[in-house]
């Protein structure tokens, strides 16, 4: 209702405590997000022969049969399965920070781990850890790899890119992940020079790919700065405890469908395709479907 000119003033509205407002601004900014368990595909009107589907693709600049690609574990990868996954069409990434660059027989060391009791579990990953990384032993995975195969891609956490990019692409590597619990286009830190991400893809002769992340807009940043793919998730991996432990993470689908939508923004923008690997939560083939219906162009495979 409008007031009469010779009505009585309306009382003042009163203002929002700021403790109120910040709180107003919080619920703002939540919003439904859906895992594997929350949604299913519905068919449509056409179906299609499975042997008439097109799998390949070209990722980044590396041939795939199958969009598929192992996860840069220990209790993943090593030589032999890289050269198996590859007879088969997909890609395994290899740990460089892990057992296969510190020692010459892993295999030994991996069995010794998996064979102790709970108890002294974490005593021999802090032993087994503790050794160095050996450049020669770097040098004969990467060679080693082709041999048996399957193309070089290799993995590091941020803190060790800088040392181990360069060397590996003299070494022949193929591609390099840098891969995080938590990638961002700019991290914060006192105590060091972090990594950036478009100084070290401009120099690389290499591709580079980053992960993870589940943000569109720090993906959109991440291709703005050389990422050649943006791998996605956290929290939902088997092996991951960054939900539990840090309270980070947001629902596959929403975090695939989110980045994927920053993909399609940036190629719209720049002409440069770049592609999002959904990156663990994935227990059963449906939902590597559904990965992919939700905007992925291929998925890493762990447990």
């Amino acid at each position: 209702m409008l007031d009469r000119p010779d009505a009585p003033a309306s009382p003042a509205t009163p203002s929002v405590p700021a403790n109120r407002r910040a709180f107003r601004s919080k619920v703002d900014s939540l919003r439904p997000t859906y895992g594997f368990d929350d949604v299913s595909l519905a068919p449509g009107r056409e179906t299609v022969e499975p042997s008439d589907v097109e799998l390949t693709q070209d990722f980044c600049g590396l041939p795939l049969a199958i969009p598929f690609l192992a996860s840069a574990m220990d209790a993943v990868v090593d030589v032999r399965f890289a050269g198996a996954l590859a007879r088969q069409g997909g890609l395994a990434v290899l740990n460089l920070e892990g057992v296969q660059a510190r020692y010459d027989d892993p295999d030994a060391v991996i069995s010794r781990i998996a064979a102790a009791p709970d108890a002294e579990v974490h005593d021999l990953l802090a032993e087994a850890y503790g050794a160095p990384i050996r450049e020669e032993l770097v040098a004969r995975r990467i060679a080693e790899l082709r041999a048996a195969g399957s193309r070089a891609a290799v993995a590091a956490t941020p803190a060790a890119a800088r040392r181990w990019g360069p060397f590996c692409a003299e070494q022949g590597a193929d591609l390099f992940l840098v891969q995080s619990q938590v990638s961002s286009a700019r991290h914060l830190a006192t105590g060091y020079e972090p990594l950036s991400l478009e100084d070290f893809t401009r120099f690389m002769p290499i591709p580079v790919a980053v992960g993870n992340t589940t943000n569109a807009a720090a993906a959109y940043a991440l291709m703005g700065q050389g990422a050649a793919a943006v791998f996605v998730g956290v929290g939902p991996g088997a092996a991951c405890t960054t939900r539990e432990v840090l309270g980070i993470g947001v629902p596959q689908i929403t975090a695939v469908s989110d980045v994927a939508a920053a993909r399609d923004a940036y190629h719209a923008d720049t002409g440069r395709y770049i592609p999002v690997v959904a990156d663990g939560g994935m227990r059963r083939g449906g939902e590597i479907a559904k990965a992919i219906a939700a905007g992925a162009d291929a998925v890493m495979l762990g447990s």
